[in-house]
């Protein structure tokens, strides 16, 4: 049993027992939690001992690796733990070695093959995201000012959040790039009476945004455009780009800040919200990125703030949101299994066991791995935002009031 043998190496805090394809059983590690699973072939008991962040998942997925005792979320959480003693494997470092040496190609993303990525993960049916996400189908990380929130409200304070930080004025124009299904930007336009633009890249969510803003009445505030937000010329009073900024790629990050510097007004200002990565640069996982986010990659703020500097935007504003990430993606977990009948009959249960992967191993990567949320506002006058920190909890915590006030200040 390969794959035990290298568990053997590498597990010591939590419990895996292997069961191989021959019956035997091996066990590594000690302590909880303790999870069992049974290896069905001796090609993947082959593929999960050289190359187990690819194999893993794939094997899940395919049913070649079943779980017999425990959950998929204890063993991926004891991977993750005792990640660090794979990485110093003699194979494992040619792996890594390879995947730094490969990104770029693999986060090439220019305009006809960023839409061709889109389409991959986001013009799946709208059955599938209605089953976990909230009813604004917000697919990024929800704000949890408070612990015990659900889901829904903590979508409905992120969006607070940002409009926060926006400081949003009556009458400006607002862009929003990588606009999803159009949920920020109709509400954004109902709460401070703004124009919004918002362009993606995927037919489904382009439909269903022109759809929800034609019902909710704010047709004439708020327009979506089917295109590449490189294509963009006109100029706006406030950028946003929220979720979106994962599927640049490094060696396209200049373009997006020179689109965000050529596109914002001399007293505008930008906030882009996106996953980060704690410990510096590295690669996608490559099962992530064969089967759900082709050309995704979330960055190392050290390869995002030069390429803002070299554009010379003012950095006004850095957040990190550590563990709202987990938390939002707990429930998204939580309420797909709730749905996994419904969604096994619309693709099928290999699809199934392929999302829960996905969810349990992004939650876990906020979790255990050094993922994080950062928030960065940018703007081209250091002037454009109050010198400390205070109206965003003020608009946060009573929004008309805040409303009010920005209005006064725009009156003067």
């Amino acid at each position: 049993m390969l794959f035990a043998g290298l568990l053997s190496r590498i597990i010591k805090t939590g419990t895996i027992t292997v069961i191989g394809p021959g019956g035997a059983r091996r066990t590594a590690g000690s302590g909880a939690p303790r999870v069992t699973v049974r290896v069905h072939d001796r090609a993947t008991d082959l593929q999960l001992a050289l190359h187990p962040q690819l194999a893993l998942g794939e094997a899940y997925m395919d049913g070649r690796l079943s779980i017999e005792e425990g959950r998929l979320y204890d063993l991926v959480e004891i991977g993750m733990v005792n990640y660090q003693r794979l990485e110093g494997r003699p194979l494992q470092r040619v792996i890594h070695a390879v995947g730094c040496a490969v990104r770029g190609l693999q986060q090439y993303n220019p305009v006809h093959r960023a839409r061709q990525n889109v389409a991959h993960h986001y013009d799946l049916s709208g059955a599938l995201y209605d089953t976990f996400l909230d009813p604004q189908r917000q697919y990024s990380c929800g704000y949890f000012p408070q612990p015990d929130m659900g889901l829904d409200a903590a979508q409905e304070a992120k969006i607070r959040h940002i409009a926060a930080k926006l400081l949003l004025q009556p009458g400006q124009r607002v862009l929003d790039i990588g606009c999803g299904w159009g949920g920020l930007a109709i509400a954004l336009a109902r709460m401070a009476d703004v124009e919004v633009i918002g362009v993606t890249l995927s037919e489904e969510q382009h439909k269903s945004a022109v759809a929800r803003a034609a019902a909710s009445g704010l047709s004439d505030k708020v327009r979506f455009e089917l295109m590449d937000y490189r294509l963009i010329t006109e100029k706006f009073d406030r950028i946003v780009s929220v979720g979106m900024f994962e599927h640049v790629g490094v060696s396209h990050y200049g373009e997006f800040f020179a689109k965000v510097r050529g596109t914002l007004a001399e007293d505008g200002i930008a906030l882009l919200h996106s996953i980060g990565r704690a410990e510096g640069p590295g690669f996608t996982n490559p099962w992530i990125r064969r089967y759900i986010f082709p050309g995704g990659y979330s960055p190392a703020l050290s390869e995002v703030l030069p390429e803002i500097e070299q554009q010379r935007l003012w950095v006004t504003d850095i957040e990190i949101l550590r563990l709202h990430y987990a938390e939002t993606i707990r429930h998204w977990r939580d309420r797909f299994m709730t749905g996994w009948d419904a969604m096994a009959a619309l693709y099928d249960e290999r699809f199934c066991r392929m999302w829960e992967f996905y969810l349990v191993s992004s939650e876990l990567a906020f979790r255990r791995f050094g993922h994080m949320v950062f928030q960065v506002q940018m703007a081209l006058d250091q002037e454009a935002v109050p010198l400390t920190r205070d109206y965003i909890t003020d608009y946060d915590r009573d929004m008309p009031t805040a409303l009010r006030a920005v209005r006064r200040r725009a009156a003067r």
